[in-house]
């Protein structure tokens, strides 16, 4: 399975030297301003709630996954029980963690490239949108691959992905993708959760329309990112459930 991931998804352990490396560009924080230019060196204004559900957001993004620390655990066995609520909790190590689509029996490891922020984003998927959470867990809609994406470490890809994407390594977002998520931040606290929850079901949508395999992921994973960006640069979107796309998580 790791082979798998650094062919087809190189993302994963790129994402693990950014975002954990001594010289990880968010381990230093600094003061967000108010005013700072786009790459069209527009001015972008933030108003003090969008500079505080901003900084929270990237504070959140500073957290690396700690098997260690009790709140992280209990966090995993919680992912565990809205995925499958029917069953008990296996061991933190154990082969059935393999069944959500993580590498090993030990889901931790998996953590390097999206940190804490993406196990809170799968658990914000199950909680909110159960139904489109539940489909694609278990894969039920379409006709699938033999060789299918694993679930668990495609929302860990997607996690990084949208953080390269909306440029929020950056004090201030400079990518157009950026500059209107900082505008749908201002309307919606979780509207970072609330995209990561739309490109997951625009993701398996592109898989299904694309029929692709596991050797195709990286491919299917730019086309979501593309068609993302494009959403995200249409007129009149005031909130993340603005964008077409939201329609599929109802």
């Amino acid at each position: 399975m790791v082979s798998w991931l650094v062919y087809a998804t190189g993302i994963y352990f790129i994402a693990a030297n950014i975002i954990l490396g001594s010289g990880s560009v968010l381990g230093r924080f600094l003061p967000i301003s108010s005013i700072a230019s786009n790459e069209q060196d527009d001015p972008i204004c933030l108003c003090p709630l969008q500079e505080e559900r901003y900084r929270n957001l990237r504070l959140r993004m500073e957290v690396q996954f700690d098997g260690s620390r009790l709140d992280h655990q209990d966090a995993l066995k919680q992912l565990w029980r809205l995925a499958y609520p029917n069953r008990e909790v296996p061991p933190l190590k154990s082969e059935l963690w393999k069944e959500m689509g993580w590498q090993g029996c030990d889901p931790s490891t998996d953590f390097r490239g999206g940190g804490y922020i993406s196990l809170e984003n799968l658990i914000f998927f199950a909680k909110n949108y159960p139904n489109s959470f539940q489909t694609l867990l278990h894969k039920t809609e379409g006709s699938r691959a033999d060789w299918e994406y694993p679930f668990a470490i495609a929302g860990v890809n997607i996690s990084f992905m949208l953080i390269q994407m909306l440029d929020l390594q950056s004090v201030l977002p400079s990518s157009k993708a950026g500059v209107r998520f900082l505008e749908l931040l201002g309307e919606d606290e979780k509207a970072f959760d609330n995209l990561y929850c739309i490109a997951f079901r625009m993701l398996d949508a592109q898989w299904l329309a694309k029929r692709a395999s596991y050797m195709e992921f990286n491919e299917v994973l730019k086309s979501t990112r593309n068609q993302l960006e494009r959403e995200l640069a249409l007129e009149d979107i005031a909130s993340v459930k603005d964008l077409p796309a939201y329609n599929m998580l109802m």
